[in-house]
């Protein structure tokens, strides 16, 4: 049996699993069955905890399709509430080993002693095109594609995993039809997330993403970071002031350093249940 830990964040909900603790990595067909909300425990991911050698921890990722995405910005924040709420973490502060780096953290706590929030220093926008990675040269801001008969105007960037950005309306309809569309679409060869941002003001975003790998999620912590790092660089938000991203499961609180150089997130972290995993 393999003890695991629900979390979710707005949620976007993981199963943890502690490889510290005697539990080994999961395979990417046993994570597929773990996330099946059906026949598994149910879950837009698998987050497991491991050594590391240049953080505390590290946290490797397994999406509910099975695929590695190089960083999630609410699974870190589970990953952090798990370690802190539980003794593993030697204080509040955490540096988390991730597939984009070591990244700081630091987890806010309630009334109860327990971990409430956690904020997280996501590293950082990087908008040059073999950097996300995007086929051509240079940036992609507000470029025109066409695909499938359709036209979209993009801002593409990675944080942490590839975005593109298309600023209009945050419609879950149609992020259902454009999502897939443009996830696969030849200009990403390692596939794309895809945020449909409404701008509300200066201050405020509402937003739509369609995840690599999951499909629509409640929430998606580095689509928001690269939605608000899009707008910044669009002159549509402020730069060193927290926007607010209104997802459909909930709020997280964006703030774009001038330079890009780091981008802050910040948000909840719930633990939902507990229990055993059968050897899958």
């Amino acid at each position: 049996m393999i003890p695991f830990f629900k979390y979710h964040g707005l949620g976007n909900d993981f199963a943890v699993v502690d490889a510290t603790q005697g539990a080994v990595l999961v395979e990417g067909a046993q994570a597929v069955r773990i996330c099946d909300r059906h026949t598994g425990v149910g879950a837009d991911g698998v987050l497991t905890v491991l050594p590391s050698e240049s953080g505390d921890f590290r946290m490797h990722i397994y999406n509910a399709d099975g695929s590695e995405p190089e960083m999630c910005g609410n699974g870190i924040r589970c990953f952090v509430k798990y370690l802190v709420d539980h003794g593993s973490a030697a204080g509040d502060e955490v540096r988390v080993e991730t597939g984009r780096g070591v990244l700081s953290c630091l987890a806010h706590r309630g009334a109860d002693g327990k971990v409430e929030s956690v904020t997280v220093n996501m590293g950082p926008a990087e908008f040059e095109r073999e950097r996300i990675p995007m086929k051509g040269e240079g940036r992609c801001i507000e470029e025109e594609i066409e695909f499938e008969g359709l036209r979209f105007k993009i801002t593409a960037l990675a944080l942490g995993n590839p975005h593109v950005v298309l600023f209009g309306e945050a419609d879950l309809s149609l992020a259902r039809k454009r999502g897939p569309m443009l996830e696969s679409h030849p200009l990403f060869p390692q596939k794309v997330n895809v945020n449909l941002a409404g701008l509300k003001s200066r201050a405020e975003i509402d937003l739509v993403v369609y995840e690599r790998g999951c499909g629509i999620t409640r929430a998606c912590g580095t689509g928001a970071c690269a939605t608000a790092a899009a707008a910044a660089m669009l002159d549509k938000v402020d730069f060193d002031r927290e926007i607010r991203v209104n997802l459909p499961g909930g709020s997280l609180y964006v703030r774009v350093e001038q330079d890009f150089s780091s981008v802050w997130m910040r948000g909840p972290a719930v633990e939902v249940f507990r229990g055993e995993i059968a050897q899958l």
